[in-house]
């Protein structure tokens, strides 16, 4: 059985993009994006929302082959060859090994958690959240950049009530600390 887990890079005041919803938090550097490659390679399904997946294709892209760094072509090949299901009513189509759903998604996570080893990630805090009211989530990994956004999307859902019982915490580069909860 498949451990559900949700992280996010997230600014000291809980939000993971803007008032304006861009990602306002700094580009990880060279040794944190190694932290996210490995992250990716152990991620046996990625579960997205809408928009996170439509920032994530910036991946998908040629370009991301020849006008990018090392750490970054690394992170760009485990992202394509990671299967994602990506939830949304709004969309016509997705990339390659992409499955889109528009069905249950709660019914969806609870059918991969059943059939699948190892890890799947949920990006995007709307799935996130709909799946957490549903008891789905393992852990929550909140990767707390030292910057304040002062408003935005947030980590956790307005309205979104969990106890949760710390794992672990680690320093990572670029001072972003790593927080790790399951629920209790």
């Amino acid at each position: 059985m498949a451990r559900i887990v949700y992280s996010m890079l997230m600014s000291l005041d809980g939000y993971i993009a803007g008032p304006g919803g861009n990602i306002d938090l700094p580009v990880p550097g060279e040794e944190l994006h190694r932290h996210f490659n490995e992250d990716m390679r152990r991620t046996a399904i990625a579960l997205c929302g809408r928009r996170l997946y439509e920032t994530m294709r910036f991946w998908d892209s040629p370009e991301r082959e020849t006008a990018a760094t090392e750490v970054e072509r690394d992170f760009a090949r485990a992202w394509r060859e990671t299967p994602k299901i990506v939830f949304s009513t709004t969309l016509g189509e997705v990339g390659a090994n992409a499955r889109l759903a528009n069905g249950d998604a709660v019914a969806t996570a609870r059918s991969l958690k059943a059939e699948t080893e190892g890890q799947i990630s949920v990006g995007g805090a709307g799935l996130a959240a709909h799946l957490a009211r549903a008891g789905l989530i393992d852990e929550y990994r909140l990767y707390m950049h030292p910057v304040v956004l002062g408003g935005g999307k947030p980590y956790f859902q307005h309205g979104s009530s969990l106890t949760l019982t710390p794992l672990g915490r680690e320093r990572l580069s670029q001072g972003v600390t790593l927080l790790r909860y399951a629920p209790a």
